[in-house]
């Protein structure tokens, strides 16, 4: 029987959900040095990129540009209601499903966590944490997944809590508190497991909270450290924020996605969000470090080794807290990461120097970023009530959904949205809890388009562009096959050469797709696994206007027998 815990409290839900409350002890054996090695058990989905270095890339290739005409769904496992949820936020299905030796791992929203057969798609057992119903949360209820070590499965809750579970059995192990859930503090990632500890980071940037990194003991849950993204006072970086008052304790900048980790420089890179409040400078004159930065951490301690901030003072809600995907070029290393406003940058991810910065979207005029950087501003929302029009808006020429690197092309995939927005500027003192965006934002409706677009890191060259009629909001997957995976908010699930561009294949899932999906292999056999069930947010498009609003399912494919 699978258990919740909160606030001392013990709930059975057996009863309701009809868990088997068994899984097999597929998670017992892994532990860091098998996620060191995790691309060379391509059968299993290890860790939330797939490998510690984010490519989002696998090198199994039974299913490829010759046969993907014959994909088919596996299997389906309907997971209940997606859609609006009480004040007009989002449920949205966008986990990364975590793959061992045949069991499947994914959350949900709403403090959901499940087990299933990898190859039928029946649940072993089911986890539900019990989450407030008046958190405070900025851009729907969701969980990007999980992280699985040492027979037990880590998540963390809506609500602030990192939680480990039984992976045998879903009963909670221990539970942490990580945020103050009333002052608007949250948690959305997959966690990262790194040597002994789990590694989280804070959400709640738009409340005018604080980020953090933090990193937990896998075994007792104690916290080992906690990294702040915004210095206090005295500590280096102070300096970019107003000497006086308490702007920097609600500095925002939270770390909301994972992580990745370079074993061989003991380097975490972790992107962080918007400084607080979003659009209104005024109240925040400096730089303000270190929001909108790659920040590079040693995960033995949490010190920052090296910051690149790529908004400095943001007045367009430009988080940066994308990926840093990591790779080789010319026997160097690099990280990738494809920003919201709309440039790519290409760091030496020994030290953060900029190798290389070119445009990814067409329409950009909010600034000017040259080849090396430097940052020349056209516009942003700077008279209280008067409209300023922006491309792209704030949901970012690609918001937090993933691109994917192929060692076998040399190209990045990216989700691209080329959309603009209207900010009108309106100060709000802040208040704890409240939301604290200093701005009015309607996104254009008309003329919004999208693409998965190819990249070559060594030109900034695009190679190849698939179009489409509306922004590309979820994650992309590549694979040795010679493929590209990719979902439409309109439901459609794609397959496209990796060298051209080309649409092979497409199924209609009955719902938008703004999760990642992921692939593994059971007996011989390769399955395509994607989460699909999304309300319709982003960049504060209505609810529903671009997808489905019910009926969230996971669905595995793969070639017929």
């Amino acid at each position: 029987m699978a258990e919740y815990v909160d606030a001392g409290k013990a709930v059975d839900w057996s009863s309701l959900s009809g868990v088997v409350g068994s899984a097999p002890p597929a998670v017992t054996n892994v532990g860091y040095e098998r996620l060191l090695h995790a691309r060379s058990e391509p059968q299993n989905w290890l860790t939330y990129f797939g490998a510690y270095d984010g490519k989002r890339y696998s090198p199994l290739e039974q299913i490829n540009v010759d046969n993907v005409r014959r994909l088919t769904p596996a299997w389906v496992f309907q997971c209940g209601s997606a859609g609006l949820q009480a004040g007009g936020s989002t449920y949205a299905f966008e986990a990364s499903p975590i793959v061992v030796d045949g069991v499947m791992y994914v959350t949900g929203w709403d403090g959901y966590c499940w087990a299933l057969d990898a190859v039928t798609g029946k649940e072993l057992w089911r986890y539900k944490h019990a989450t407030p119903f008046d958190t405070s949360l900025c851009c729907g209820n969701v969980n990007r997944g999980v992280a699985v070590a040492h027979g037990k499965v880590y998540m963390v809750t809506p609500n602030a809590h990192v939680i480990a579970l039984d992976a045998e059995t879903g009963k909670v192990v221990w539970d942490r508190t990580n945020g103050d859930v009333r002052a608007g503090e949250s948690a959305t990632l997959a966690p990262l497991v790194v040597k002994d500890m789990v590694i989280v980071g804070s959400a709640g940037g738009e409340f005018g909270v604080r980020g953090h990194l933090d990193a937990f003991d896998l075994e007792t849950g104690e916290r080992r450290w906690r990294t702040y993204t915004i210095p206090e006072p005295g500590e280096p970086g102070s300096e970019t924020w107003p000497a006086d008052g308490e702007q920097w304790a609600r500095g925002g900048g939270n770390p909301w996605i994972t992580p990745t980790y370079d074993p061989e420089l003991n380097l975490l890179y972790t992107g962080t969000g918007n400084p607080a409040p979003d659009f209104d400078g005024d109240v925040r004159p400096g730089d303000n470090l270190y929001t909108d930065s790659c920040i590079a951490v040693n995960p033995d301690n949490g010190e920052l080794v090296w910051h690149y901030q790529h908004n400095p003072h943001d007045l367009w809600d430009y988080d940066s807290i994308s990926e840093n995907t990591l790779f080789e070029m010319d026997g160097r290393k690099f990280l990738g990461h494809f920003n919201k406003n709309g440039y790519a940058y290409i760091l030496d991810r020994t030290n953060g120097a900029v190798e290389r910065v070119f445009p990814f979207v067409d329409r950009i005029d909010w600034g000017t970023v040259d080849s090396k950087g430097q940052i020349e501003v056209h516009k942003y929302p700077d008279e209280e009530g008067v409209p300023v029009h922006f491309y792209p808006g704030p949901g970012g020429g690609k918001e937090w959904t993933h691109n994917a690197y192929s060692p076998r092309t040399g190209l990045f995939y990216v989700p691209v949205q080329d959309v603009g927005a209207t900010a009108t500027r309106r100060r709000r003192e802040f208040k704890e809890g409240i939301p604290y965006w200093g701005a009015g934002v309607a996104v254009d409706t008309e003329g919004m388009a999208g693409s998965i677009s190819a990249f070559d890191p060594a030109t900034g060259r695009e190679v190849w562009r698939w179009r489409n009629e509306v922004p590309m909001c979820a994650s992309v997957l590549a694979t040795a096959g010679d493929l590209v995976f990719a979902g439409e908010p309109t439901g459609e699930f794609n397959a496209l050469n990796a060298r051209t561009g080309e649409l092979l294949w497409q199924f209609q899932c009955g719902s938008g797709h703004h999760g990642s999906p992921s692939t593994y292999s059971v007996g011989g056999r390769q399955y395509i696994a994607v989460p699909s069930g999304w309300g319709g947010w982003i960049e504060g498009f209505a609810p529903g206007m671009l997808a489905g609003t019910h009926g969230a399912a996971l669905f595995a494919f793969a070639l017929p027998d």
